[in-house]
């Protein structure tokens, strides 16, 4: 006889139900339809798997409007509607972030399939699960047309302007004239295009960005184009809707093998595994270079390689059999923020920092996170009690993203920033224009001398090994050292007196402290901790100058004239050096033995490369990282992190992976170490090279 209860729920349990429907219905508006999340992914998912047991135990509980039986949201009234010919299905999420998930995917598969121990292995094509808006691309004759986002799964917007802005796509395939071929993928923002776009934000008092994955949404959403235009957006393609005259491949892997054959972007990042080992191995190794890749994932997907068993296997209500997201750890979770603090930094910035109830997000647990400055925090509006999120991604600081909308039981007052620098009680001020407040202390201040000294000892600094955060800390607090040219008047009895430093570490650390006195005017430069002024900055003001004290004799206009130098970077710098006790710590400096050459920086090769911009990607044979860098730069070249259209040669060596590629689809010539030296060798002497 069957079991009433299942047909027959308690009114507790339709209640919860009821509720759960309600709130994912109002989360995924937020998320899909106002690009506004009020609550993070693995969140959403775990109200989503509640609602999915209940139903499951309770068919009378799965009503025409539950959330479970939906793939995304409603299109917004701004754009036009466009009706998928194929529908949009989303696929089943396996949130068992262990090896458990995978095994429980090969085992439904051979299931359905009705294969025992004795048959073969199932192929699997296993890919990354971008974290980005899913879109359709419909080309016809080879050109594209049209291009709209899942929408509802059934109705999607037109945003086919918008993806036109974006210059991975093709507006024309390569050598396909085919009726229809409808292209799915994922648009997304890279992580480094993010950081600078919210950067950017704040220099200029403007909104910041939750994540990347919003941000992409938003900017493909926009009624403007030309707004689109100016957020980096890129694609990934890994689908296919409705085909008409175009012949699919019999596997997933050859149909993305053929997308990028026709000039679509498919991401490298992908295997074909026989057997549910092979997809353990792929998530594992993935999950240890997760926060090295340039974008957002949250997880793997894996699926039946073979198109023939896809069509067996078929689809359960919203979902197809034969694929599964495969999840990692959230990135992004709940917690409580008790109070806000402030940390004072090595150029007297003054950050407020959130004190966070612990928790566990991104593969470890956070107890602190940044709010970046007071404008960010009132933008925000969180307060001490709040419910907030915290988000973690790779080796990002931890930040607050956002607070829960929930009513606070009592009043809190705003938080404000001090008059007074919380560590040396010297006046805080704010300079006009900026969101930043400092500390006016300046080296009196005990943080700011903390962190000038380990960026002084720093490795790309004076490289002065052992001077680490413990041991500065015990320097400073027993007011041992109160100036960078302190650190040179250190005796053994100073060191071996400190505690857990042995006569064995203050004989290195002393040792380390001669060997740093002959340096590099570049490395000197940096090791001061002038505003603004990083390695390549440094190197180009050496090289321009060619001395020290022409540098610092230098007024404004003088610097202006040093390539990537503009008014905020010259002001610093003659500031810095305008100061009779920076100047006086330089003279000290100097009289305490350090020494570099004073045409050190100014290059007599010819500058070949000069005004050229060059990037560095992969594994060269016999040369390091740092020096291909100084044989470029020797040249009057510009190393840099990212390609664009403004990138004259990228040079790759063995391993190079998305730069490499970006590179190709722009047309930017590439280089490999031979080609390097062959470009070098009328700009630098034989020996160099």
């Amino acid at each position: 006889m069957l079991n009433p209860d299942l047909f027959e729920p308690a009114p507790a349990v339709a209640e919860r139900a009821a509720w759960l429907r309600a709130q994912l219905h109002r989360h995924a508006h937020a998320y899909y339809t106002l690009d506004a999340p009020e609550i993070p992914d693995a969140e959403y998912d775990r109200l989503f798997q509640e609602l999915v047991a209940l139903e499951t135990q309770y068919p009378v509980l799965r009503g025409a409007d539950s959330p479970t039986l939906r793939v995304g949201a409603a299109p917004l009234p701004e754009l036009a509607a466009v009706r998928h010919a194929v529908p949009m299905l989303s696929i089943h999420t396996e949130t068992d972030t262990t090896a458990a998930g995978a095994q429980a995917f090969d085992a439904r598969v051979r299931r359905e399939l009705g294969l025992d121990l004795a048959d073969a292995e199932v192929e699997y094509a296993a890919e990354l699960k971008f974290d980005g808006l899913a879109v359709n691309l419909r080309y016809e004759q080879g050109v594209l047309v049209q291009a709209a986002t899942r929408g509802d799964g059934e109705t999607g917007e037109d945003v086919t302007q918008n993806i036109r802005t974006i210059g991975q796509i093709p507006l024309r395939l390569n050598g396909c004239a085919a009726p229809v071929l409808e292209v799915r993928g994922e648009v997304y923002m890279r992580r480094d295009a993010f950081e600078r776009l919210n950067e950017r934000q704040r220099e200029q008092g403007g909104k910041t960005f939750v994540n990347p994955r919003n941000t992409a949404a938003g900017a493909l959403r926009q009624l403007d184009p030309a707004i689109t235009a100016q957020r980096p957006l890129c694609f990934f393609a890994y689908g296919l809707g409705e085909v008409q005259g175009w012949t699919v491949p019999d596997t997933h892997a050859g149909m993305l093998d053929a997308l990028a054959a026709l000039g679509l972007p498919v991401c490298a990042e992908r295997v074909v595994s026989s057997g549910v080992e092979g997809l353990i191995a792929f998530h594992a190794a993935v999950l240890l270079k997760r926060d090295a890749l340039p974008f957002d994932i949250d997880g793997i997907v894996y699926k039946v390689n073979s198109r023939a068993l896809q069509q067996q296997l078929g689809f359960k209500t919203r979902e197809p059999r034969w694929a599964v997201a495969h999840k990692y750890p959230a990135q992004e979770q709940i917690t409580t923020l008790n109070a806000i603090d402030v940390q004072v930094g090595r150029t007297g910035k003054l950050t407020p920092v959130a004190r966070l109830e612990p928790v566990f997000v991104g593969g470890t647990t956070v107890t602190n996170a940044t709010l970046h400055n007071l404008f960010e925090l009132r933008r925000k509006g969180v307060r001490a009690g709040d419910r907030v999120i915290v988000r973690r991604a790779g080796d990002v600081i931890p930040e607050v993203v956002g607070r829960l909308v929930e009513e606070r039981p009592q009043y809190v007052p705003n938080f404000a920033m001090p008059r007074a620098c919380p560590v040396c009680g010297s006046a805080v001020e704010r300079e006009a224009a900026s969101v930043e407040h400092r500390c006016t202390g300046g080296l009196v201040c005990a943080a700011q001398r903390k962190q000038a000294l380990l960026h002084f000892a720093g490795r790309r600094a004076m490289d002065i090994e052992g001077l680490g955060d413990k041991l500065v800390d015990q320097l400073v607090d027993a007011d041992i050292v109160r100036t960078l040219p302190d650190l040179y008047k250190l005796g053994f009895s100073h060191l071996a007196a400190l505690e857990r430093m042995g006569e064995k570490s203050a004989a290195k650390l002393l040792e380390r402290l001669e060997a740093s006195k002959q340096t590099t005017l570049p490395r000197f430069l940096f090791s001061l901790g002038v505003r603004h002024v990083g390695e390549s900055t440094a190197k180009a003001l050496a090289r321009h100058f060619g001395s020290l004290d022409a540098l610092m004799d230098a007024d404004e206009a003088a610097l202006l004239q040093v390539a990537d130098v503009g008014p905020v970077v010259a002001h610093a710098i003659h500031s810095f050096f305008a100061n009779p006790l920076n100047r006086e710590a330089v003279e000290q400096l100097r009289a305490a033995g350090l020494s570099w050459s004073e045409g050190e920086g100014a290059s007599s090769a010819p500058q070949i490369l000069a005004g050229m911009t060059l990037v560095l990607t992969g594994t060269l044979p016999s040369l390091s990282r740092d020096e291909a860098q100084a044989l470029i730069e020797a040249a009057g070249g510009k190393v840099s992190g990212s390609v664009s259209k403004k990138t004259h040669y990228v040079v790759a060596g063995e391993a190079a992976g998305s730069k490499l590629e970006k590179a190709q689809q722009l047309g930017v010539a590439v280089l490999d170490e031979a080609g390097l030296r062959e470009l070098l060798a009328s700009a630098l002497p034989r020996s160099s090279l």
